[in-house]
This record gives C-alpha cells, structure tokens and sequence, in this order.
C-alpha cells in the first residue's frame, strides 16, 4: 500500500488519530478590544441570509464577520512591522503549515501566576529531557488558558492595569525567532504575547522576533492536553486571504496513541 492508503487505513483503525486543536467560532468567542484611538478586530458573528423561506425556499445560508486575528488564528509575518516585506496568508509555503510538534506545559506556574513569562531556561531544561525543538515544526505551549476560551472576561483577565495573560520574555522570543529551525509556536491565549507584553522591551517581543524573522504564530489552541510530549503532527489550515496579515484556521493533529 502507499504511505496515503496506509494512513487511511490507520485512521480508520485508530491506531492514528485526529485531534482538533481549534476553538468554535461562536458568540461568545473572545476576541480582542483594543485601547483608543485603534480599531479592534471585529469579533465573530453569523447573519442568516436563508433558512428554508422566501429567501431560500430549498436552502440555508449564514454570511460571517470576523477579524482576521479572532478566535485560533494564524499570524503572519506581515502582521508586524518588522515582517512587513514578508509573506501574507495566501503566500505561505504549504511544507511550513504542516509539521511535527511537541507540547511544553507550563500550566502549574500559569497557575500560580497569570503574568508567567516562559524564558530560555525553561525550554533548554525541556530540550534536556525531550531533545531540541524539532526543524520545520511546532511549538506548542501549555498554559491551561484554553478553558477560557469561550469567557471573554477570564481569557483576557483584564483589571485596572490591563491584561494579565502568561507568555514568554523577550529573550525568549528572540531566541525562538533567531536561535531555533521551527516553523513557529501555538498558545493557548489570545495572542502570541503575554498580557503585560506591552511593558517589555521590544513591545509585544513575540511579534517583533518572530514574525520579523519569517516564523509564524498560531493562538487560542485547545486539547494542547490530548497530544503528547513528543510525536504528534499539526496541520495549520488558514484561509489563503490575499494580503492578510493573518486568518482564523482549523488546526488538526495527527497522533498515534501511547
């Protein structure tokens, strides 16, 4: 059998199987509210044009809006200025948005403080255990953020002082950006920065490294929980927007189980 047939057939057995890693769009999908005087993204919604009537006597159909960074999203290069002569969506080499990934928690310090910013440290003690981050791959961080992901107040736990969301510090980025072969990093959270990313130097150093150094973000994963360590395969799926600077994607992984 081909390497395809023997996949369909490990699917269908089980011994392969699929998880979706992509928060529903509804609602009550949180999305981002930007201070004034800048536009926040608009968050999702579903207008029915037919339901069966006069409008559609045989059929039923909904127009969308959203933003392009709302709900899991991919991130772009030219999201940011530092990326801004690089690829938009519909650019992107299709070898990149498939690939192995590994999962670092860090739920229990998440836990203990939203503001956790993950550092060099911590991957290399991870990289110890595990080995290095895998080439042309994902990094997939655990912070347990995806059980608020349809609570707009407690994923983006804002007070007087503004979010408070984990990420990582801004040597971290730029090691991520610069130092490693990946493809790019998945969160759990909003964005691909921390909540307090604004008082760090670069701001927001996630976006600034990495998309600045053609590596891509994708937020708001789920089930980080159902995937192992070490093994599993994601497929990011954006939509091929001409010009976008980002798109709402369906992420899968592909896992054989333990």
């Amino acid at each position: 059998m081909s390497q395809l047939t023997d996949l369909l057939a490990s699917l269908a057995a089980g011994t392969v199987t699929l998880v979706d890693l992509t928060n529903k769009l509804t609602t009550s999908t949180p999305s981002l509210v930007l201070p004034e005087p800048f536009q926040s993204p608009l968050p999702f919604a579903l207008e029915e044009i037919a339901a069966y009537d006069d409008r559609g006597p045989v059929w039923k159909a909904n127009d969308i809006h959203i933003g392009e960074h709302t709900g899991t999203h991919l991130d772009v290069p030219i999201h940011w200025v530092t990326g801004r002569d690089g690829d938009d969506v519909s650019e992107l080499p299709l070898n990149r948005l498939i690939g192995p990934a590994v999962v670092l928690d860090f739920t229990a310090q998440a836990a203990a403080d939203p503001d956790f910013l993950i550092d060099i440290s911590d991957i290399k003690a991870w990289e110890e255990q595990y080995g290095t981050l895998p080439e042309n791959g994902w990094a997939l961080f655990r912070t347990g953020w995806d059980a608020y992901s349809q609570d707009q107040e407690r994923f983006t736990n804002v007070d007087e002082t503004g979010s408070h969301t984990p990420g990582f510090t801004a040597d971290c980025a730029r090691w991520l950006a610069e130092e490693t072969t990946i493809s790019g990093v998945g969160v759990e959270t909003m964005g691909l920065d921390a909540g307090q990313a604004g008082t760090l130097e670069p701001e927001m150093p996630m976006h600034y490294y990495l998309l600045g150094n053609n590596k891509y973000g994708v937020t708001s994963l789920q089930n980080l929980s159902k995937l192992p360590t070490k093994g599993a395969v994601v497929v990011v799926a954006p939509l091929p927007i001409v010009g976008g600077t980002g798109s709402p994607a369906r992420v899968l992984a592909f896992v054989e189980p333990s």
